[in-house]
């Protein structure tokens, strides 16, 4: 498998000063996802939870919604042409009765922002292929007191970044801001993906009692990633997109933007930020 990082020589010029040094840069590799031996997908990720990865991708893709719909990932042996592994292809086999999709470039009608399609299509596609309708049952309600405390949580306990400042992440937290999950990515949809994907394959979906927290901005691939894996709360620090906060308001998702220090703005869904007077 590849390495999260790797390194480089680069010229590192300070204050007039030039010298040469070693930096460690975050990997980037291409996955191929197969589904059944065929080609579905292929995204550039930093290696590591591929298969997690994969899995997540096929819960937003609406393919899989349970661990037991799930019967192996394995990596492709022999995926060049001199037989060799290179650990960057992986094909997911659904367990026996699971109803395999039809894959055609159809599937990404709602998977991307760039796919050409108007945001009416997409998110009617979203919300008639969502398997885990947004539910509060118990209610998630949550401070905005604690949800400024979230960007914090999540920057110490980025391990990779540390050492590259090159990476995009993702993390799960209770909704009493304890931490259940992060992960890395150079893709911030990816670190969403191995999220979701660890959480299928740990039998915990859906993530009906999460909030899920983003370091970058929150675009419609994000908002539709919460949906599908069934999260009630989606929190960024950066601002979300248009059509991010359309399918946050058509399927009851919570959606807040901006979220730095006690600084926020909700978007969608205010019923579950526990607002003050003043609003």
């Amino acid at each position: 498998m590849g390495r999260v990082t790797e390194r480089r020589r680069v010229i590192r010029i300070r204050d007039g000063a030039v010298t040469t040094r070693p930096d460690t840069l975050v990997a980037e590799e291409p996955l191929e996802i197969r589904l059944g031996g065929k080609a579905l997908a292929i995204t550039m990720r930093t290696p590591g939870d591929d298969f997690a990865l994969a899995a997540g991708f096929l819960v937003s893709e609406g393919v899989l919604g349970s661990a037991d719909e799930l019967q192996s990932i394995v990596y492709c042996a022999g995926a060049t042409a001199d037989g060799s592994n290179t650990y960057n292809v992986v094909d997911v086999k659904l367990a026996p009765g699971v109803e395999l999709p039809d894959i055609t470039l159809e599937r990404n009608v709602y998977t991307t922002s760039s796919c050409g399609l108007c945001g009416k299509a997409s998110l009617d596609a979203v919300r008639t292929t969502a398997r885990f309708p947004i539910a509060d049952n118990p209610p998630v309600r949550v401070e905005p007191e604690l949800l400024a405390v979230l960007p914090d949580r999540l920057r110490a306990a980025q391990q990779v970044f540390d050492r590259t400042g090159g990476l995009h992440a993702a993390a799960l937290f209770t909704p009493d801001g304890e931490l259940l999950d992060i992960r890395e990515d150079v893709g911030r949809h990816n670190a969403v993906d191995k999220l979701v994907g660890r959480a299928l394959q740990n039998d915990r979906l859906p993530l009906s009692q999460a909030i899920l927290l983003v370091s970058g901005r929150a675009s419609f691939e994000l908002a539709q990633k919460a949906v599908m894996a069934g999260i009630p709360v989606l929190a960024a620090v950066s601002a979300p997109s248009s059509l991010a906060v359309d399918l946050a308001a058509e399927t009851g998702l919570t959606l807040v933007g901006f979220l730095r220090g006690s600084s926020m703005n909700v978007y969608a869904g205010d019923e579950r930020v526990a607002l003050h007077t003043g609003v």
